[in-house]
């Protein structure tokens, strides 16, 4: 997964020594998810990143404090991407189920498509205890999304946004989490969410019993 790399700066473009810091975090950071897919995050050193990237071992510390900052910037980039899809979502007037989809896939979308370095980046995320201590994005995207649903009548007016909103995030992080590992006969990613989101908004009951 590419960093996000901006190319304009408060409605200026960059200047040639903005573009070549950024070419540098750029490469720093692809060598490292390159190595982490190759040899996993705790085996995989500064200094190799430092010396596939091309760069001095101080150079990497210009950009990274920390080897664990590559995994917050590996964090930072999945919800700067699932932001701009719902933003441009949100937008549209389509009904609160049509968001909630859009949004399950997405999330599949960012996993299954880096297949190879998602595993491993989820576990050094985890370690590192950033379910813990980061901004639960994704909750607060379903929260919003489920706002919207009660704006438009289609969900009931008592629901709590924000909790359903941690519940859903829950429910993905679960579906990632058993997902993750590479074992062979396991559903893909976004079938499970897409199984998840069916029973969330039709519930689990097939029938009422009589009062």
């Amino acid at each position: 997964m590419a960093i996000h790399t901006p190319q304009t700066e408060a409605g200026r473009p960059l200047g040639r020594r903005e573009r070549s810091k950024q070419r540098v975090k750029h490469a720093i950071y692809t060598s490292a998810l390159t190595l982490f897919a190759e040899q996993g995050y705790d085996g995989t050193t500064i200094d190799q990143i430092a010396d596939r990237a091309d760069v001095a071992r101080g150079t990497f510390f210009n950009y990274f404090q920390r080897k664990e900052d590559l995994v917050t910037a590996w964090a930072e980039g999945r919800s700067e991407r699932l932001n701009s899809i719902m933003e441009e979502s949100l937008h549209a007037t389509d009904d609160v189920t049509v968001h909630l989809e859009r949004c399950m896939a997405a999330l599949a979308q960012l996993n299954e498509a880096e297949r190879d370095i998602t595993p491993v980046m989820l576990e050094a995320w985890v370690k590192a205890g950033r379910p813990l201590h980061e901004e639960p994005y994704t909750a607060s995207i379903f929260t919003t999304i489920i706002e919207l649903g009660k704006r438009q009548g289609r969900v009931a007016p008592d629901i709590d946004s924000e909790q359903v909103g941690h519940m859903l995030r829950d429910c993905y992080l679960g579906a990632l989490y058993r997902w993750s590992p590479q074992d062979e006969g396991k559903p893909p990613l976004h079938v499970e969410l897409r199984a998840i989101l069916r029973v969330v908004l039709t519930g689990i009951l097939g029938y009422r019993e009589p009062r």
